[in-house]
């Protein structure tokens, strides 16, 4: 059974690789604050159009009010005395604008203020007043006179007269002031909503929201267990209270749940069916030794029989041969079998050095026709484990090499160590410059009985059991097992736990 990694990112994380995404939590306050600040906008736009309307309206209908109560005295006496003059005889409230023109005492213009005092204008502020009501005739406009402020006036006109002899208005200060309040109220409001509208809704989601993150949390633990091997139980569930199928949320970590209860059974059954395959490869290889060996010796005893024909004689041999085969292929799978229960290692301080001077000279002398060489450096190195069984790895990987490699390649055995104190580690490398591995072979090849492709031609038989009892091997002795495999370059590297270097080897190793 393989093993995937479930990456669970932070439900909190905005970000995502590779791109720029949201959380959902993220989306769902962005989405609700765009939506309410778009109304609020669009409420407040329309208040304060229709509010300034309003207060328009009132300033126009005050315009026209005192502009009719005012009418007799612009009447006949307008052409007589300035503007300020006539706002004095008229008793003008504050706020009042009066602009005439008059052959006698030309344009003057006047202003109300809130004092009842008048304030005269100046020539430019008079034109100004003049130029935008002169088209104004029977309408108001809004005027804004620099120095003074904004008013609604509309054109006056003599008796009797459509020709423009002055402007009337009044001061849209008060309304101004009162829409610039109500739009600072507005927008201290939607200040204020909007925060309590934040706070709300992110206790909301995140409440929401708390049992997708328990979901996640469990599904990330479940993800961090070995499912590979070994006997398996899944202890991990998502709590009741965060499983309830009455809600969406509750509904995926009610099937959560239930996923995880099927893959536990399903492993379990798993697991039984490997240990009932274990016990009967074991046993059938405990079995079968005992009735190879009576072939094994029944045929080297009639083979000391004098009187066998050429063709007997041959016979004989190859039950030999093939029966010794059988028993090698018989104590590996058994060997293998022990390995899985965790059992047949006999742990002692092995010098690695020496192991591997030894086994390579033995290489050496079995397969002449390869280039064989050794790089382990002057200081021995020591590790703990099963020198019988260390042995078979490295022998192993270098009767591999010498079998799946043509004559005349090179085949090196280096050993190093790196790290320090207890982080010690022995590096065990074994290089050959035969013709590489097909990349699709690599991903199988410590598997059991796993073959050699065409690539590395195969000169005698074999079981495909010598990569994975290898692997097994190392794996026994808490270390790895890697390959690195290209045209003209192989390399097989094991990594095990080593003595430090500055501790006391052995008596027996000095």
């Amino acid at each position: 059974m393989t093993k995937r990694a479930l990456q669970q990112p932070d439900p909190d994380d905005a970000g995502a690789p590779g791109g720029s995404r949201l959380s959902l939590q993220s989306r769902l306050m962005l989405t609700v604050f765009s939506i309410v600040a778009v109304i609020l906008l669009v409420v407040s736009i329309v208040t304060g159009v229709m509010l300034n309307n309003v207060l328009n309206s009132q300033v126009d209908s005050r315009v026209r009010d005192a502009s009719q109560s005012l009418r007799s005295d612009f009447g006949i006496t307008m052409l007589d005395g300035t503007a300020s003059e006539q706002l004095e005889r008229s008793h003008a409230p504050p706020g009042t604008l009066l602009v005439i023109r008059s052959p006698f005492t030309g344009t003057t213009g006047a202003v109300v203020g809130d004092d009842y005092e008048r304030y005269t204008l100046s020539r430019d502020q008079n034109e100004r007043v003049i130029e935008a009501t002169e088209d104004t005739i029977g309408s108001l406009t809004t005027v804004s006179v620099p120095g003074v402020g904004t008013f609604r006036a509309a054109a006056l006109t003599a008796t009797g007269s459509q020709e423009t002899a002055g402007a009337f208005g009044m001061s849209t200060t008060a309304e101004s002031f009162t829409l610039r309040t109500m739009l600072w109220a507005i927008g201290f409001a939607t200040i204020g909503g909007m925060l309590l509208l934040g706070i709300a809704t992110s206790g909301v989601i995140r409440g929401g929201l708390r049992p997708l993150r328990a979901i996640a949390q469990t599904a990330t633990r479940v993800s961090r267990q070995r499912l590979d091997q070994g006997d398996v139980s899944i202890s991990e569930r998502v709590p009741a209270e965060q499983a309830d199928p009455g809600t969406e949320v509750g509904q995926v970590g009610s099937a959560l749940n239930t996923l995880l209860d099927h893959v536990e059974d399903s492993l379990a059954a798993r697991q039984r069916n490997e240990e009932t395959m274990r016990r009967f490869v074991a046993d059938a290889s405990h079995e079968l030794r005992t009735p190879l060996a009576s072939i094994r010796g029944y045929s080297e005893l009639s083979l000391r029989d004098g009187t066998l024909s050429e063709t007997s004689r041959q016979s004989l041999q190859r039950i030999e041969a093939q029966s010794q085969r059988m028993t090698g292929l018989v104590e590996d799978l058994l060997l293998l079998a022990r390995l899985d229960e965790g059992s047949d290692l006999v742990y002692d301080m092995v010098d690695l050095t020496q192991l591997v001077l030894d086994a390579v000279a033995d290489q050496a002398m079995a397969g002449m026709e390869h280039d064989w060489g050794a790089d382990v450096g002057e200081d021995h190195v020591f590790v703990a484990g099963d020198r019988a069984r260390l042995t078979q790895v490295v022998t192993n990987l270098l009767a591999n090499a010498r079998t799946h490699t043509p004559e005349g390649t090179e085949v090196t055995v280096s050993l190093r160590t790196e790290g320090e104190g207890s982080a010690t580690r022995a590096i065990l490398a074994v290089h050959d410059t035969g013709p590489g591995i097909a990349p699709e072979l690599q991903k199988t090849l410590f598997t059991r009985f796993a073959r050699g492709d065409s690539s590395r031609a195969r000169k005698t038989g074999g079981s495909g059991l010598g990569l994975s009892i290898a692997k097994a091997l190392v794996e026994a002795h808490h270390g790895t097992i890697s390959v690195e495999s290209e045209p003209g370059s192989t390399t097989f590297t094991v990594v095990l736990p080593a003595k430090p270097a500055s501790a006391d080897p052995p008596a027996d190793a000095r």
